[in-house]
């Protein structure tokens, strides 16, 4: 019984190691993989970063030296032209339209920082005139991501269109009257 009990202990004992051996081979193994897998994605993030800078600067150079039109001015695959009059918000977009562009869309924070540097108040292409308090851009996607000053939207007095109101800080969003007269920029897409 004694020597029969020793070598059921020592099977159990031995099915144990293999399985743990097994375990422990197949954990290395995906260990392994993950690994050639996490290389793989950051060499092709790394190479995704590169053409896109590549590109950029590629666009950067043909439209800055050859390609834009007098008064754009380029920044990450798009055209920008800041008015020097003052117009209604529809009479802005009326104005981009016609070159082919359209009031600006805001898609992330560089663009944002990027209009500050225009130093004026003037329209973007963002309005609520459909339904108050539905924020839409002028493509007729929703707002997803925004940048309004403390306060705004307030939506006195009918304010239905957007502006930015101040260029220093980065929160400068501001709705107003669509019949007030404002600046704009217009923002045309590079389609390559």
């Amino acid at each position: 019984v004694g020597l029969a009990l020793l070598c059921l202990l020592l099977l159990i004992g031995l099915k144990t190691l293999v399985s743990r051996y097994q375990l422990q081979t197949s954990y290395n193994n995906l260990t392994k993989g993950r690994d050639q897998l996490q290389t793989k994605r950051d060499q092709l993030q790394t190479s995704y970063n590169n053409l896109t800078k590549e590109k950029d600067q590629k666009l950067q150079g043909c439209f800055v030296s050859h390609c834009a039109q007098p008064g754009w001015v380029y920044f990450r695959g798009s055209f920008y032209q800041v008015s020097s009059l003052k117009k209604s918000w529809q009479q802005s977009r009326d104005d981009c339209l016609q070159k082919g562009a359209d009031l600006l869309i805001i898609n992330s924070r560089e663009e944002q920082i990027f209009t500050n540097k225009f130093k004026k108040y003037m329209w973007i292409g963002l309005t609520d005139s459909e339904t108050e308090g539905r924020w839409k851009w002028v493509d007729g996607t929703p707002l997803t991501i925004s940048y309004w000053a403390s306060g705004e939207p307030n939506g006195k007095k009918g304010e239905n269109c957007g502006d930015i109101k101040s260029h220093d800080a980065e929160n400068s969003w501001n709705d107003e009257g669509c019949s007030s007269s404002l600046f704009w920029i217009c923002e045309k897409k590079v389609r390559l």
